[in-house]
C-alpha cells in the first residue's frame, strides 16, 4: 500500500501542433465560423459547422504563452515560439509572456502571435485576410478598451467579415442546459486567474450584480509551491510551477469541512493512509553511500597509491633537476682548480654569480638538497614495502570478544532477575552493529499531507495567503442578498459550476454544504457541475455559432465597427451587457462670456504685457 502511493511526476513535454489541412466543408458553400476560446490558461480553437465531416471538437489546444529569444550572436535573429511549440515551460520560464492581465487581454502584440498561430495551424488559406467569421470569448464585464483593441486587431489586421463576443462561462451554462432546466441560475466560474459569481435571470446576465474574486488556479499553484519549498528547502529548484499544477490537477481535493479535515490529518493512521508521495527525478551515480565498506576501502587504497606514485614522480624529477645543476656547478669549480680563469669568470657571469665563495655556497646547498631528496625516496620505498607486508589488520576480532563478554553479562544478570526485571530485555539482546543505509529515492520524495487541501482552499478562504477578499461562500451569499426572496429561490435551483478550477473532487459537496448553511430551513436548492468544465465553453460557443450562423443577432460586422467604434457590442444570450461610453457634453461658449475677455484684451493693447 505504501508503494502504491508513490507517484512519479510525468514532466510531459508539449508536442508541437501540426499544420492541419482544412476540410472542404469549412469553405463551401460559405466560410463557416471559427470558434476561439481565448482563455488566460489555454487557447482552444476549432470550426463550427453542422456538417458531420467537420469535427465537432477543438482542433487546437495550447497554453496562452509566447517566448521570444534574442537569437545567437552573428546568427539568425530572434525566434518566437508560441503554445505547444515551447516544448516545456520551465527552461524558458523567465522568457514566457502572456497577453493577459488577470483574465483581460491587454498585450495585443502577444495576442496577435496567438492568432497567427491559430490561423496558420488550422490552415486558413485565404490571401491577405481571414474570411471566416470569428466567435471569440471574453472576460465578464470586459473593459471597453480591451474590446476596442481586440476589434481593431481582428478587423484591421485580419480583415475578418464579422465577429461575435461572448462570455465563456455563459457559453458553458447554455451548453449544459437541459430541457427541464430553468433559464435562470447562479453560475460559479473559477478559472486560472479569477473566480466569478454570475447571476442569470430569465436567460440574460445581470451584470450589475456580478462579482469577481481575484483568485484561481494560478494563485493555488504559487501557494503550493511556497509551502513545499519551505518544507523541502533542499529541493528548492526541483519544485517548479508545472509540477505544482500537476499536483493540483491529480492529487488535491476540496474538504467538505476544512477544520474537521485538518483534525483528521492529525491522526497518524489517517496521515499514513491518505498521504501521497511525489517522486522527484534523481540519479544513483551521485550517491557515494551505495558503495560497500570493502569497496570504499579499496577506493581509498587506490587513491593513496596514486598519491604516492605522484609524490615519488615529483621527487625523482626534482632530484634529477638538482643533480644536473649540481654537476654544472661542480664543473665550473673544476675550471677554477685547473687555473682556467677566463673560462671560470665567463661561467660565473652566465650563472649570475660574483665570486668563488658564492659558488661554493650554492654547491653546498644543492648537495644537501640532493641528499635529503634521496633519503625521502628511500623512506617512501620502505613504507610501501611495509604496507604490502602488513596488509592484514593486526586488531583482534572484537565481535568475538564482545559476544563472549555479552554472554557473561547475561549469566550474571540472570542471577538477579527478580530485582532487575525491567532491564532484562536490554541486556539479553546483544547490540548489533547496524550500518545506516541512505535511501536516495526516499530523500527525493515530497510527502503531500495537508497540502492536498490547503492549496485549493484559498478560493473559500483567501486569508490563507494574506488576501483581503471574500471567498466563494461569502460572495455567493452577498450576491443572493441583493435579490428578493422569490428571486433567490429561483437562482439557487440551478447553481452551476464551471471552469478548470472547479474540477477538484469534493467541490460540489462543499458548495452544497455552504448553501445549506446560508439558506432558510427546509428550502431546496440544486448544484450542477459542467459535463466538461474545461471544454464546455468552446462547445457552447460552437453551438451558438451553428444556430446563429445565418442570423444577424450577436454579430458585429465591419460596417458596425466603422460606424460605432471598436468597443461596440451586439448583445445575445451569452454575451456581456453593452454599456456605451457617455462623454459629458461641454457647454458652448456664449458671446456674453467672450465679451469681457475681448474688452480686457483691447484695453491693455498687448496680451503679453498683460500676462
Amino acid at each position: 500500500a505504501a508503494a502504491s502511493r508513490v507517484f512519479a511526476f510525468r514532466d510531459a513535454r508539449w508536442a508541437p501542433d501540426p499544420v492541419l489541412e482544412p476540410n472542404a466543408a469549412v469553405r463551401t458553400p460559405q466560410p463557416v465560423p471559427l470558434v476561439i476560446d481565448n482563455g488566460s490558461f489555454q487557447t482552444r480553437a476549432g470550426w463550427a459547422s453542422a456538417d458531420p465531416a467537420v469535427p465537432a471538437e477543438p482542433l487546437l489546444r495550447f497554453r496562452s504563452l509566447a517566448a521570444r529569444s534574442r537569437g545567437a550572436r552573428g546568427g539568425a535573429g530572434a525566434e518566437t515560439q508560441v503554445g505547444n511549440d515551447l516544448g516545456s515551460p520551465e527552461p524558458l520560464r523567465w522568457l514566457l509572456r502572456s497577453p493577459f492581465d488577470r483574465n483581460v487581454p491587454v498585450q495585443m502584440e502577444l495576442q496577435e502571435l496567438l492568432f497567427d498561430h491559430v490561423f496558420q495551424r488550422l490552415g486558413v488559406a485565404s490571401q491577405g485576410c481571414v474570411d471566416h467569421p470569428i466567435v471569440l470569448t471574453e472576460a465578464v464585464c470586459n473593459p471597453l478598451y480591451s474590446r476596442q483593441m481586440m476589434s481593431e486587431l481582428l478587423f484591421e489586421c485580419y480583415q475578418v467579415p464579422k465577429v461575435s463576443y461572448g462570455v465563456d462561462s455563459l457559453y458553458s451554462f447554455y451548453h449544459n442546459r437541459r430541457q427541464n432546466w430553468p433559464c435562470s441560475g447562479l453560475v460559479i466560474s473559477s478559472g486560472y486567474q479569477c473566480t466569478h459569481i454570475l447571476p442569470v435571470l430569465e436567460g440574460r446576465l445581470d451584470a450589475k450584480n456580478c462579482k469577481r474574486i481575484n483568485l484561481g488556479g494560478c494563485q493555488a499553484a504559487v501557494y503550493l509551491q511556497r509551502l513545499l519549498q519551505l518544507k523541502y528547502p533542499g529541493h528548492f529548484a526541483a519544485i517548479t510551477l508545472s509540477r505544482m499544477e500537476e499536483i493540483l490537477h491529480e492529487h488535491s481535493y476540496i474538504a467538505e469541512d476544512y477544520i474537521e479535515e485538518l483534525q483528521k490529518w492529525r491522526s497518524p493512521e489517517y496521515y499514513e493512509n491518505n498521504m501521497h508521495k511525489m517522486q522527484l527525478p534523481f540519479s544513483n551515480k551521485l550517491l557515494g553511500s551505495t558503495l560497500t565498506s570493502e569497496e570504499k576501502q579499496e577506493k581509498r587504497q587506490q587513491q593513496l597509491r596514486r598519491l604516492q606514485e605522484l609524490n615519488a614522480r615529483r621527487r625523482e624529477e626534482k632530484l634529477q633537476l638538482d643533480q644536473e645543476r649540481l654537476d654544472r656547478l661542480l664543473y665550473v669549480q673544476e675550471l677554477l682548480e685547473d687555473g682556467q680563469m677566463d673560462q671560470f669568470h665567463k661561467a660565473l657571469v652566465e650563472l649570475n654569480m660574483d665570486s668563488a665563495e658564492e659558488l661554493q655556497s650554492y654547491i653546498n646547498k644543492l648537495s644537501l638538497s640532493v641528499e635529503q631528496t634521496k633519503q625521502k625516496i628511500l623512506q617512501a620505498e620502505v613504507n610501501v614495502e611495509v604496507d604490502v607486508v602488513d596488509s592484514k589488520p593486526e586488531t583482534p576480532d572484537l565481535d568475538t570478544l564482545g559476544s563472549e563478554q555479552s554472554l557473561e553479562d547475561v549469566e550474571s544478570i540472570n542471577e538477579f532477575e527478580p530485582l532487575f526485571a525491567e532491564e532484562q530485555p536490554e541486556v539479553e539482546k546483544p547490540v548489533a552493529a547496524v550500518q545506516p543505509v541512505f535511501n536516495l529515492a526516499e530523500y527525493h520524495q515530497l510527502f503531500l499531507g495537508t497540502e492536498r487541501i490547503r492549496a485549493p482552499e484559498i478560493v473559500f478562504q483567501p486569508s490563507l495567503i494574506g488576501e483581503d477578499q471574500a471567498g466563494i461562500a461569502e460572495t455567493m451569499q452577498y450576491v443572493l442578498e441583493r435579490y428578493s426572496k422569490e428571486q433567490q429561490a429561483v437562482l439557487v435551483q440551478n447553481v452551476f459550476l464551471t471552469g478548470g478550477n472547479t474540477m477538484y473532487p469534493g467541490l460540489k459537496a462543499r458548495v452544497e454544504k455552504e448553501l445549506l448553511e446560508m439558506r432558510p430551513f427546509q428550502s431546496s436548492f440544486q448544484v450542477h457541475l459542467a459535463a466538461s468544465p474545461v471544454l464546455d465553453a468552446w462547445y457552447g460557443a460552437r453551438d451558438w455559432a451553428v444556430e446563429y450562423m445565418t442570423r444577424e443577432e450577436g454579430w458585429i460586422t465591419r460596417k458596425d465597427y466603422e460606424e460605432k467604434g471598436g468597443e461596440y457590442l451586439k448583445e445575445h444570450c451569452a454575451s456581456n451587457v453593452y454599456v456605451p461610453i457617455r462623454l459629458p457634453k461641454q457647454a458652448p461658449r456664449t458671446s456674453e462670456a467672450l465679451a469681457p475677455s475681448r474688452a480686457l484684451t483691447s484695453s491693455t493693447g498687448n496680451p503679453c504685457e498683460q500676462a
